[in-house]
Parts: structure tokens; sequence; C-alpha cells
């Protein structure tokens, strides 16, 4: 697999960045869960030279994401590692930021569950996760696109779709991170900012 482009993530850097930047203030390592293209991953290492940027993925998708480090060379943009939500994370270091970009809606939401259940397991005492894509809230869609999008998404697998804001909140609380901003995003999607609040 060569070297994959998203328009989608060309149209989204900037304005995710713009929340990075008032949040990702202190140096220290963030770790993107469905790093996709790669594209994220080179781009943000480039924009936030205080920050360690682990990339992971499944493994079909590692190629891309490697190509683009290669090509970034930047020493802060870390190889990229094997992620399958539906196994436990077989490493031991914990992060201080998070970050995610449309990945819950292309999971099942057995495999949502997974992820969220794992995030204690990746996470410092008070980390901040960011959670990028379309939701639904109180059930509705946000946009005539997002309903389209959702039909789309369950029309290529029946386990996939735009998630309920709501669920999400209740899976984040269960294990112990908190809603700090919902950001409102370009293309009707969102920029959720939660804060893991074990002390622990």
């Amino acid at each position: 697999m060569a070297k994959a482009f998203s328009q989608a993530c060309e149209n989204n850097k900037d304005p995710i960045l713009s929340v990075f930047k008032r949040y990702i203030t202190a140096s220290g390592s963030l770790l993107e869960i469905g790093s996709g293209t790669g594209q994220h991953a080179a781009y943000f290492a480039s924009q936030l030279p205080h920050l360690n940027w682990q990339p992971s993925d499944l493994t079909e998708n590692i190629e891309s994401i490697e190509s683009w480090r290669e090509e970034a060379q930047l020493p802060n943009l870390l190889p990229c590692k094997t992620f399958d939500a539906n196994h436990p994370p077989v490493c031991n270091q914990r992060y201080p930021y998070l970050f995610s970009a449309n990945t819950q809606h292309i999971m099942s939401w057995q495999t949502v569950e997974k992820l969220w259940q794992q995030l204690p397991l990746l996470l410092t005492p008070g980390a901040l996760a960011f959670f990028y894509g379309p939701f639904k809230y109180r059930g509705e869609f946000t946009s005539p696109s997002n309903a389209s999008f959702d039909l789309w998404l369950k029309e290529r697998g029946s386990h996939q779709g735009v998630r309920d804001f709501e669920a999400i909140e209740a899976l984040a609380n269960r294990h112990q991170l908190q809603l700090v901003e919902d950001v409102k995003m370009p293309a009707n999607n969102q920029l959720l900012v939660w804060q893991f609040t074990n002390q622990s």
C-alpha cells in the first residue's frame, strides 16, 4: 500500500490544530488511535514540536502511516504502533494526551465500548483525550448530510453508524472521563475534549 491521501484530513487539520494549541501547552507524548493515512500525524507533529506524536492503527494501515513519517523526517514523530481496540494494548506506557479522528462510526458499537474500556490503561491522571467526528444529539443528526452519511455507513457495514453523543458520554463517564469542551468543527463534525479524572 502506497502513501494514502485523505482530503478530509487536509480540510480538518487546521481547525483541529487550533483546539490542540489551546490545550496541549506542556511537553509530553500523545497517542493517536486510528492514524489512518498518516497525514494528521505528520502535520500535527510538525506544528507541535514540543509533543512526541505516537501514531497507531491496524496492521494493514501502517505502511501508509510509515510513508508519511519517513517523508516528514521529524524527530518527534515516532514509528507507528499496531493498535486494535478489540485487544488489550500490549504496552506499559501511559500518555498525557490522546487523539482519535473518525474512528467510532467505523467501529462496531462493541468495539467502541472496548476502546473506552481501555482508555484508563493508556492515560495518565488528568490526561486529555480528543475525539473528532460526527455525532447525533438526543437521537437527532446535526445536519441532513450527516443523516445521509449514516445511511451510507450502514449500507457499507451494518455495524457502522454515526454515534449518539449521550451514549459516548455515558461510556466516558463510566471509565472516569469527563467532558471538558464540545467544539463545533467544519463539515458538521465535533471535537470532543475529555479529561481523565482518575487521580491514582
